[in-house]
């Protein structure tokens, strides 16, 4: 049917530009489809630098453009990824610079939990396949942390929970906070830099990666490749702290430990103060009653000792020696004496033999003794006529001519 202008005839068709076509399709697009909810595949998705985000929905037999604005995507619980097939809610409108109709995402989210169960499946393979998964590359959590480096939301009751713990369980532990976004998209690459951030600080013994529970689009942040990454290549040990007990995400594969709640993570983070108290109490005293045990071992077998035959035998030979030395002194003492008697004797004997000797002794009793020149003269033959000598008496001595 052809449309004209008013004072027109009726077979003159109306010229409208191109802005004004656009702008009519667009008016009938938006009011004969103000909501619809369409299920396809995603490609060609893209998160502009502005925030908005792009993408193409389709399915075999045609596709369609949508787009997300940035407050709508803040909202979303997990990134969606090409190939994933997704529920999409919102309303037809057209893009006049370019006259293509689009849907104007109000929501987005996958198809089914099974959808979800794909994209856990397949990146779980491909970790693993790439050896994130391998028991041998996992570090222990060191027993006695000087600092521990948390990433989660720094509003969570999570991280509240977690501090309490380790200000009950082990105050003197120093704790480094990185709030990170933990749903939504954007959310792994914030949680992946938090835990770089912490490893480029340095002197972090342990970090906690983690959040509270939540459904499975909640938790999707830790099921990101990006942040599976992360934790592969940190050098301090993590532990995954993600959910509940019966949530697994792929960080809790490559993760060093998997803790089944953030509560449970900061445990296992941190000792007991109590316990260490204990086992140092229980410590001190094994320690105290084995030195005992030791010294009273030891005072038993010097005890031995002295008492046995190695120790007994020297003090009685050094007895045996001294009474032997005693007698040896008794009979040296006796044989000098006699020696010393026999000695006496002798003395006096010669003493008598030189008294007799002496030739002055005859003098006493009227003999008297002739010296020539000093020399004593024995024999009257050695004398001569007129020779000089002297002749000593008792009492005095002469001198004399012989005729």
């Amino acid at each position: 049917m052809l449309r004209t202008r008013r004072g027109t005839p009726e077979d003159v068709p109306l010229v409208m530009t191109v802005t004004e076509l656009t702008r009519q399709i667009k008016l009938t697009l938006e009011l004969g489809f103000q909501e619809v909810t369409v299920q396809g595949e995603l490609s060609n998705s893209h998160l502009h630098t502005s925030g908005h985000f792009y993408f193409t929905l389709k399915d075999a037999g045609a596709q369609i453009s949508g787009v997300m604005w940035r407050s709508r995507v803040a909202l979303l619980p997990l990134r969606p990824d090409d190939g994933m097939k997704v529920t999409v809610t919102g309303r037809l409108t057209v893009y006049e610079p370019r006259g293509q109709y689009q849907i104007d995402a109000v929501t987005l989210k996958p198809a089914g939990a099974g959808e979800l169960q794909i994209a856990f499946d397949r990146l779980k393979a491909k970790l693993e396949q790439d050896g994130l998964f391998e028991q041998s590359r996992k570090r222990e959590i060191p027993r006695f942390p000087s600092r521990i480096g948390i990433v989660t939301s720094a509003t969570g009751a999570a991280l509240q929970d977690m501090l309490s713990i380790i200000e009950r369980r082990y105050p003197c532990v120093e704790v480094v906070l990185r709030g990170a976004q933990v749903q939504g998209i954007g959310a792994a690459e914030d949680i992946a830099a938090g835990i770089d951030e912490l490893n480029a600080l340095g002197g972090v013994d342990v970090i906690i990666a983690g959040r509270g529970g939540g459904s499975i689009e909640d938790l999707w942040a830790f099921n990101e490749e990006v942040v599976a990454r992360a934790i592969a290549r940190s050098t301090a040990p993590v532990i995954s702290a993600v959910g509940h007990e019966v949530d697994f995400t792929i960080a809790d594969y490559v993760a060093d430990l998997r803790a089944p709640t953030p509560s449970a993570a900061a445990e296992l983070a941190v000792p007991l103060r109590g316990a260490i108290l204990e086992d140092m109490g229980k410590t001190c005293y094994t320690m105290h009653q084995r030195m005992m045990t030791m010294l009273e071992e030891r005072r038993e077998r010097i005890i031995r000792l002295l008492t046995g035959y190695a120790f007994t035998r020297p003090a009685d030979l050094l007895h045996q020696y001294s009474q032997r030395l005693d007698d040896l002194q008794s009979s040296a003492s006796l044989q000098i004496s006699h020696a010393l008697q026999l000695a006496n004797a002798r003395q006096a004997s010669g003493h008598l033999r030189l008294l007799a000797l002496d030739p002055r002794l005859p003098l006493q009793r009227g003999f008297a003794l002739v010296r020539l020149d000093g020399r004593v003269i024995s024999s009257a033959a050695s004398l001569k006529q007129g020779d000089g000598v002297e002749m000593e008496f008792r009492d005095g001595s002469v001198r004399s001519t012989i005729d």
